[in-house]
């Protein structure tokens, strides 16, 4: 809590005499609500962003709160399953198909356009060293990826909900957070080469259609923020 007052989201308006902090009723409010959205996987630069909108509602946003705990905590139960059934098939000897191992990722499978992939990258660096690393990859491997991916994507949603703009702190934090992934699980992925891909995520419309399926005018923010980053 100590922390939380020194970078002002939760700041006691009253001390004691011997200089502890008086938290009143609407602070621990504020701190409950910090403490969800922390739960939540938010930095708490986002975290500011969005209790510090003079239109916060609380009880809308623990409505929305909600809405996701719940939406994560099925994704988690699906995840558990999931890696039950990866666990069943290294004790039995068990080979997953290709569909059962990229499961995870619905209805979007990114091999889908790996002809189309190669013939455009590759002779890059990038596209052999995300060869050499995705081969390697274990179905829970890719139910992790999958999962960091989700998350991001949420990140992004939730603030573009929030009215939060694709050139804020915290829009930036979250398009960094998308480059790491990249660099994590595919290929190095420099800051200009990000930017180009943020291009790619608007200007070729499969990929749009496919970002956008986590929410409406995603690929757009995304590739914003993505810019944004870049720039600074």
């Amino acid at each position: 809590m100590h922390h939380y007052d020194a970078i002002g989201l939760v700041t006691p308006q009253e001390r004691a005499d011997n200089g502890y902090r008086l938290y009143r009723r609407a602070e621990i409010e504020r701190l409950q609500e910090v403490l969800f959205l922390r739960e939540l996987g938010f930095a708490l630069d986002e975290i500011g962003a969005i209790v510090g909108r003079p239109d916060y509602n609380r009880q809308e946003a623990l409505h929305r709160q909600r809405d996701l705990l719940e939406a994560k905590a099925d994704h988690l139960l699906t995840l558990v399953d999931a890696v039950d059934t990866a666990i069943r098939a290294e004790e039995t000897g068990m080979k997953l198909t290709n569909e059962e191992m990229l499961e995870v990722f619905g209805d979007f499978n990114p091999r889908e356009y790996e002809a189309e992939v190669e013939e455009r990258w590759g002779d890059t660096d990038a596209y052999r060293q995300s060869a050499r690393r995705t081969a390697r990859y274990t179905k829970a491997d890719w139910e992790r990826l999958g999962a960091e991916a989700d998350e991001i994507n949420r990140r992004f949603v939730h603030l573009m909900a929030d009215g939060v703009a694709a050139d804020s702190e915290a829009a930036m934090e979250v398009a960094a957070a998308h480059r790491a992934h990249i660099s994590k699980w595919f290929y190095e992925c420099p800051i200009e080469m990000h930017a180009g891909l943020g291009q790619m995520y608007i200007t070729d419309q499969r990929f749009r259609d496919n970002i956008d399926q986590a929410g409406e005018g995603l690929a757009e923010y995304m590739a914003a923020a993505i810019a944004a980053n870049a720039a600074r």
